[in-house]
C-alpha cells in the first residue's frame, strides 16, 4: 500500500480496525454509500510519519509501536478487509523494533522544518517590515 517514492498508493483500503463505537466512522462509505466500500480509508504516505501522530484516521494510536502491533495482533477481520491483510504480520520483538526505526528513517527534518520551504507567512501575515 505504501510503495515508494511517496510512500502511498493513493487508494482507500480497509486496514482492520474494529469501529469506533464514539465516531461511528464506516471510511469511505459515508461518501459512496456501496458496501464494498466499508472500512475503507485513504492510504496516507509514511513520509516524516515521526510527525504525524497520532496514527491511523481516528488518531487511536499514540506511537508507531503501537502501529505494529495492531498489523501483528490486532487486525478485526471483515469483509472489505485489504487482501495483504488476511492474514497477521508474523514479526519477532526484535523486528518490531527495526521495522518502526526504518519507519522513523522516512522522516526529514531538516527539509520539513526548513523555513526556505515554509509557508510564506509574510504573504498573508504581513509585518510593519514588509509592508
Amino acid at each position: 500500500c505504501h510503495t515508494e517514492p511517496l510512500f502511498t498508493n493513493y487508494t482507500f483500503q480497509n486496514i482492520g480496525l474494529p469501529v469506533d463505537n464514539s465516531l461511528r466512522d464506516y471510511g469511505r462509505y459515508s461518501i459512496t454509500h456501496l458496501s464494498s466500500d466499508s472500512f475503507k480509508f485513504k492510504v496516507p504516505t509514511l513520509r516524516n510519519i515521526a510527525y504525524t501522530f497520532p496514527y491511523m484516521h481516528d488518531g487511536r494510536f499514540k506511537k508507531l509501536s503501537d502501529v505494529v502491533k495492531h498489523y501483528a495482533n490486532g487486525i478485526h477481520q471483515s469483509t472489505t478487509l485489504a487482501p495483504a491483510l488476511k492474514q497477521s504480520l508474523v514479526l519477532s520483538a526484535n523486528e518490531r523494533v527495526d521495522l518502526v526505526a526504518f519507519l522513523l528513517t522516512l522522516s526529514d527534518r531538516s527539509f520539513l522544518f526548513n523555513e526556505k520551504y515554509g509557508f510564506p507567512r509574510g504573504f498573508f501575515f504581513p509585518t510593519a517590515s514588509n509592508r
